[in-house]
């Protein structure tokens, strides 16, 4: 079965998403809410970072089949994301987990890893 890139983006967002509402329901009944809302902080950064490398992609696949050039797939504001992330999490230690945050921030990538390891395997 042939996917398109909008079916693998709509389903990577899906699965950030539910992460989400589990790290929200963490935070909210367990006794680790500084750790949760760490990785809640961190995963809603790589939500961002998820999309953002969706839509340059998109645009980057788009502009190579035209035979035209495209400045870039906007690593740089994904950086500043994560250092974004990271300094509220440092401003507000109390309320976030350093290391959980950092965790979190690398969500996007696991979930593309692992989305790609389950499409195979059905495959």
């Amino acid at each position: 079965m042939q996917q398109t890139n909008k079916m693998i983006d709509a389903r990577q967002r899906k699965w950030m998403f539910c992460l989400l509402a589990i790290l929200i329901l963490g935070a909210a009944f367990t006794h680790y809410q500084r750790i949760f809302l760490g990785l809640l902080l961190g995963s809603t950064f790589s939500l961002f970072m998820l999309w953002s490398l969706q839509s340059k992609i998109t645009k980057f696949v788009d502009a190579a089949a035209k035979k035209q050039r495209i400045s870039g797939i906007g690593t740089f504001s994904r950086l500043a994301a994560a250092i974004l992330a990271v300094t509220i999490a440092h401003r507000f230690e109390e309320y976030f987990h350093l290391i959980g945050v950092a965790v979190g921030i690398a969500t996007c990538y696991i979930v593309i890893l692992i989305d790609s390891l389950v499409f195979k395997l059905k495959d």
